[in-house]
């Protein structure tokens, strides 16, 4: 029988607006909603924005062995998660705590400080912790008894300890260790709405103000509610533009959607353009048809669905932010970090009203 134990830590009031700085990443069991795909979970590649990792140093032996230490202590009284590897077929059963370092690593930058790894170990064990219940109430046959697979278009990334080696070449000792430092301390807390884990959905930068889930997904999901997020606007590569030819832009329209009738002038494909005040575009007109932002963002390859569309003798489109933009703000975090907030703090910043609690069966 499992049970959820609240954190001691209470907070008085949620963090203040905090400002602008530089930066250097189906089913709702009580929503009626329908819980949206992996892409939810995954940081979209937010390691890729960050600037080239540093030489690292080699920890010492006594470190080493420290850790190995602090490792083995909460794991031992937890399950394993059943993961299928797809490219040999077999389940394989990690241990919590490898799998959420697995996460952690392949999820958010190294370089990112403690405070926001802990913030992400915690999702992502969530996200597990989540994806295991549903598995063992409604398993899928593909997963062969699994929980879930390492197939990261469909489920939260993961690395293996090789993929990590092979990942942050020479500074994996450094990394790795840091890593494992902030996963150890809090490799127990999930987060927890109405006794079940949180869509622990998270995302690389917001647009400047984090989207709802009923405006991504359409369904209303409570702790999954706009919050600002300003600092998102210093991240790398915040806004982007790309540049499109109408023959390109006919191209891909088509190939998303088969009813779509373009006239002989671009200039009036892209019209009666709605956008939430997240400055997410929720319905555009595309020729004939009316689609969702989100529908424009895959069909264009688009970084957000938070755009603008110009034309001028071919397409200009600028994007804010990296991702869905629901949850938690990965460099949102980071920069509450470096400005003293815990990970706690960061949690109830971003997933409103819910519990920190550590789970145990």
């Amino acid at each position: 029988m499992k049970s959820y134990i609240s954190a001691a830590v209470i907070f008085a009031a949620l963090l203040v607006t905090v400002p602008a700085a530089p930066l250097a990443v189906s089913e709702l069991r009580h929503t009626s909603a329908a819980e949206p795909t992996a892409a939810v979970y995954k940081s979209e590649n937010s390691e890729k924005e960050t600037k080239k990792q540093t030489e690292a140093q080699e920890p010492s032996e006594n470190s080493k062995k420290e850790n190995e230490k602090e490792n083995k202590s909460a794991s031992d009284d937890q399950e394993n998660f059943k993961v299928l590897d797809i490219t040999t077929g077999k389940v394989e059963e990690i241990s919590v705590f490898d799998y959420v370092v697995g996460a952690v690593c392949a999820e958010m930058p190294a370089t990112f400080e403690p405070e926001a790894l802990k913030a992400q170990a915690v999702a992502a064990h969530t996200y597990a912790q989540r994806q295991k219940e549903k598995a063992l109430t409604s398993p899928d046959k593909e997963l062969n008894g699994a929980y879930f697979s390492n197939d990261s278009s469909k489920y939260q990334a993961y690395f293996t300890e090789n993929q990590a080696k092979q990942y942050y070449g020479d500074n994996y000792e450094q990394y790795i260790e840091k890593i494992k430092n902030a996963v150890s301390d809090v490799e127990s807390e999930i987060l927890v709405y109405e006794d079940e884990p949180i869509i622990a959905a998270f995302h690389s930068m917001s647009s400047g103000t984090t989207e709802s889930a009923e405006n991504v997904w359409g369904s209303k999901v409570e702790y999954l509610i706009p919050v600002e997020s300003d600092y998102d606007t210093e991240a790398p590569k915040y806004m982007e533009e790309y540049e499109y030819t109408a023959d390109e832009v006919k191209e891909r329209l088509e190939n998303a959607f088969d009813d779509i009738k373009l006239g002989d002038k671009p200039e009036e494909w892209f019209s009666d353009v709605s956008k939430s005040k997240s400055n997410t575009v929720l319905e555009i007109k595309a020729g004939n048809l009316t689609v969702t932002g989100q529908e424009i963002r895959a069909a264009l390859s688009l970084r957000s669905a938070s755009f603008d569309i110009e034309y001028d003798d071919g397409f200009k489109i600028t994007t804010r932010g990296y991702g869905h933009c629901v949850g938690m703000s990965q460099y949102g975090a980071e920069l509450l970090a470096r400005q003293g907030k815990t990970w706690q703090e960061i949690i109830h910043w971003y997933y409103a009203d819910v519990t920190i609690g550590a789970y145990k069966e």
